[in-house]
């Protein structure tokens, strides 16, 4: 019985919860579109924009895309070295000395090359770590774009491979051997990139802009270059830098004997390349690279890393692994070489290390 004697007709209470439907209606109907707006929109569209070359969903990188964009950055940074060079427009000029007291040149070359290639794999990877010889300027940024192309070559012999953006770092050197590139000696000269993850150095590339040839290589991966297989460890071809010439023949001498020949080169890209299977005319050949003084990480982290991916060896003078992580110099000096037995090598120049840090 309703309170106080008050009786509801049927139509009433029909009339009543009518109302109150339509109040709760109102109420929750915006709320619901809403949410179901939220989440459509939170859903990825079809034909949308996809996820950007270089970088994928959780901070990683493709390994085979980066290396298709570093042969384009050191083919795109030979380009401007050789328009500089057959310009006759170098501008060389000293930046400093090195800690044996030889003046470092920089030229227009260094830096339009290093322009070019810091701006294409900045680009490319913008979340990677990308250190270079020379410094980049703000006021000078160009936008340079890569295609999302990658070579046949590279297809075919590399498989896709992601890594956290942050393990990366890539070392650039847009014109290795500048002195001799001041002095017109065109076979020394060489633009490279290094791709290290975790401080081990896992892909090369080695430009030679004046023939456009390139090395390329990716450990775990494969390559366009080979070993040589012809060498003897007994009477070795040692390869240094032209400055080092004096401080590793006597030594090398008295190791192996009177026979050892010692060619004195430029470049730290031209030296590795001098291990390999090369099909350059102008291309010397040697079977053990050594260099006795604190070398920058950027001329040897490609060389390192192509001479990894096809079973050689790089390190220090006492044998330890070169990390392409933290400062930019090698102190111990380095020894490297391929299809030889680098443990006896290293056992065989003693007294190289000593000289490593003066």
């Amino acid at each position: 019985m309703a309170p106080m004697g008050i009786r509801l007709s049927p139509l009433g209470m029909a009339v009543f919860c009518l109302l109150g439907l339509g109040v709760l209606y109102h109420l929750y109907s915006g709320f619901l579109a809403g949410r179901f707006a939220f989440f459509m929109l939170s859903e990825p569209a079809a034909g949308g924009p996809e996820t950007p070359h270089g970088s994928a969903p959780g901070g990683a990188v493709d390994l085979r895309e980066l290396l298709a964009v570093s042969v384009l950055a050191a083919v795109r940074g030979g380009e401007e070295v050789k328009r500089v060079r057959e310009g006759n427009v170098l501008n060389a000029k000293a930046k400093g000395k090195t800690r044996e007291g030889a003046e470092e040149q920089l030229t227009t070359g260094d830096l339009l090359s290093n322009r070019r290639m810091f701006y294409l794999l900045k680009g490319a990877f913008p979340a990677v770590q990308i250190n270079s010889e020379e410094r980049v300027d703000t006021a000078d940024q160009e936008t340079v774009s890569w295609d999302h192309s990658i070579p046949e070559d590279i297809k075919q012999k590399i498989q896709p491979k992601e890594v956290p953006a942050e393990s990366v770092t890539v070392w650039i050197d847009p014109l290795d051997a500048t002195q001799e590139y001041t002095e017109d000696l065109r076979q020394y000269v060489t633009t490279m990139v290094c791709v290290a993850v975790n401080g081990k150095p896992v892909i090369g590339v080695i430009h030679k802009p004046f023939s456009s040839y390139t090395a390329w290589a990716m450990v775990d991966g494969g390559s366009n270059v080979k070993a040589r297989s012809s060498y003897n460890e007994k009477t070795p071809r040692i390869i240094v830098s032209r400055s080092h010439a004096g401080k590793v023949e006597q030594v090398a001498r008295q190791t192996f004997g009177n026979k050892t020949v010692i060619i004195p080169a430029g470049g730290a890209g031209y030296k590795v390349l001098a291990l390999l299977d090369v099909p350059e005319k102008d291309q010397e050949e040697a079977d053990v690279y050594i260099h006795v003084t604190y070398i920058k990480k950027w001329d040897i982290c490609a060389g390192n890393a192509v001479l990894r991916a096809l079973g050689g060896h790089m390190t220090t003078l006492t044998g330890e692994e070169i990390s392409y992580t933290g400062s930019d110099g090698n102190e111990g000096g380095l020894i490297a070489s391929i299809n030889m037995n680098h443990k006896a090598l290293i056992e065989k120049l003693p007294d190289l290390e000593k000289t490593s840090h003066k």
